[in-house]
């Protein structure tokens, strides 16, 4: 296995504006758009590079997503750009109606994901955007991990047919994964082999996962870690795979434990091998404002607590 080593912290979200640059140059059928929040969401060099195939909506997010859809029927591939909360919460219903249902070809990337959007607290973080978007039907849902994963997954949807959700964050967080790597919708990657319990792990939570084995290990506890990317469609087949081995699991997301990433997991541990599984997650609650590293200590959303609910996870199997 690969032993995965800090490159050095960079914030995802400039992953996404650097993919979108490589495609503004490689493919003619990418446009974007933007609810004034282009710095933001890093779209400066692609709008340096394609002024005329960049739009810049303004304050106005169900505008967007309804200019997005129409852009699809002449053969476009829009790119939305602004933040989860109102990438999601503010326009559900136009990308339930006039995206999702209508089955177009549209590319809704959201930064500001979850509680490290940090210090402009609880009405612009939002921890029910992956339960709202996995639920619509033909919707993909994908969550990278750090800088490196969220160019590939941003290059990579743009050759998917049909509504992406892509999210990702505003802090510097490790960056971890290989500059090269192809990334494959719906794939799930094992990144340390272990045979006492599973962590599957989403977005800001796969480096604190990794951490947490690295503790995990000085304990005497092999920890299995796999990092979900794609939590619609989400990879059975290696999360049955890993249980099988380990009898135990551990869920961890920047997100409400109520319709995120562990309820995809525990559906299929259900239906196939029922399983011991811990969330680390948030419980049913809103965020406040605060650093992101204190508001990922006061939710439970690091190392230290996922060392905690594989402790107890294992006690149960």
């Amino acid at each position: 296995m690969i032993e995965y080593i800090n490159q050095g912290s960079q914030d995802t979200r400039s992953g996404f504006g650097a993919g979108l640059t490589e495609l503004g140059r490689t493919n003619p059928n990418v446009v974007a758009l933007c609810a004034d929040l282009i710095g933001s969401l890093k779209m400066d060099q692609f709008i340096a590079e394609n002024p005329e195939r960049f739009f810049q909506v303004g304050i106005a997010e169900a505008n967007m997503m309804g200019i997005a859809a129409g852009l699809t029927i002449g053969g476009k591939i829009p790119f939305t750009g602004t933040f989860a909360n109102f990438s999601t919460g503010r326009v559900y219903d136009q990308i339930r109606q006039s995206i999702a249902y209508s089955g177009k070809n549209v590319k809704i990337c959201a930064s500001h994901a979850g509680v490290t959007l940090g210090e402009d607290g609880a009405t612009h973080q939002i921890l029910e955007d992956i339960g709202l978007m996995k639920m619509l039907p033909g919707m993909v849902v994908i969550n990278p991990c750090d800088f490196n994963q969220t160019k590939a997954a941003t290059i990579a949807i743009a050759e998917h047919q049909g509504p992406v959700y892509l999210r990702f964050g505003r802090p510097k967080v490790a960056n971890f994964t290989p500059a090269d790597q192809t990334f494959e919708i719906g794939k799930g990657i094992r990144l340390q082999e272990g045979s006492d319990v599973t962590i599957v792990a989403t977005g800001h939570l796969v480096w604190e996962a990794l951490e947490a084995a690295k503790t995990l290990k000085d304990k005497g506890i092999t920890a299995e870690v796999i990092n979900i990317h794609t939590i619609k469609p989400l990879d059975q087949e290696i999360i049955l795979n890993s249980v099988a081995k380990t009898g135990a699991i551990v869920t961890a997301e920047e997100h409400n434990y109520l319709g995120g990433l562990g309820e995809s997991v525990a559906r299929v541990l259900a239906e196939n091998k029922p399983t011991p599984q811990a969330f680390v997650a948030t419980q049913d609650t809103f965020g406040e404002s605060g650093t992101p590293a204190q508001l990922m200590e006061k939710y439970g959303l690091n190392a230290n607590a996922i060392v905690k609910a594989s402790e107890k996870v294992i006690q149960r199997k």
